[in-house]
């Protein structure tokens, strides 16, 4: 009897798929303003009209990459959070989830703050730097509402600064360590904010 292939392992993945992907190498890896157009359209091997004809241009492909990755790492720390019980430690998860990737061989820092920082004031590229920063604040402020913080928003915003503090040291000391020093200072955060002793 014949092998009967299904349609979806045989498609080949389409332009948006291939552009995406190669975004996401060259812009993480190298920044979003070093690499040229041209780059990702050969790496992609699309043709030019590809690229305007799904995105419009260059501003649209890099909102797109961002879109990409902020869904994958809301995915990922929220399946991490969901492997705990309580607010504190579902906190906690998110700096653990996050010191996963200090030592991958792929891992060039936070996508949003160094696209954003590149970006000029408005546009896409500063818009889904924000929206992923207001994710990531509003997760935080959320899970101190629920462990009783006496100012949720502030430890929010601590915890935020503390998450993007990290990266950056990871980054640029190359030293996956941080992870360990970052997760036992949110933890002293939270206990002062909740007035739970930490590492309870």
């Amino acid at each position: 009897m014949a092998r009967v292939t299904s349609a979806r392992s045989t498609a080949k993945p389409s332009a948006r798929e291939r552009l995406l992907d190669a975004a996401n190498e060259l812009f993480y890896a190298e920044g979003v303003q070093s690499v040229g157009i041209d780059r990702v359209i050969e790496h992609a091997g699309v043709a030019k009209a590809s690229l305007y004809n799904t995105f419009g241009g260059k501003e649209q492909l890099v909102r797109a990459y961002l879109d990409t990755r902020h869904a994958g790492t809301a995915d990922r720390i929220t399946r991490a959070v969901a492997e705990h019980d309580t607010p504190r430690a579902k906190m906690l998860a998110v700096f653990e989830s996050q010191g996963r990737q200090f030592d991958r061989p792929s891992f060039h820092g936070c996508a949003f703050v160094r696209a954003g920082a590149e970006a000029g004031p408005g546009g896409l590229v500063k818009e889904a730097a924000d929206n992923f920063r207001g994710w990531m604040r509003g997760l935080f402020t959320g899970l101190a509402t629920e462990a009783g913080a006496t100012d949720p928003a502030a430890l929010g915003h601590q915890l935020q600064i503390l998450y993007d503090g990290a990266s950056i040291s990871a980054l640029m000391d190359h030293d996956s360590t941080v992870a360990a020093t970052t997760r036992a200072a949110a933890d002293a955060l939270i206990a002062a904010a909740t007035g739970a002793p930490a590492g309870a």
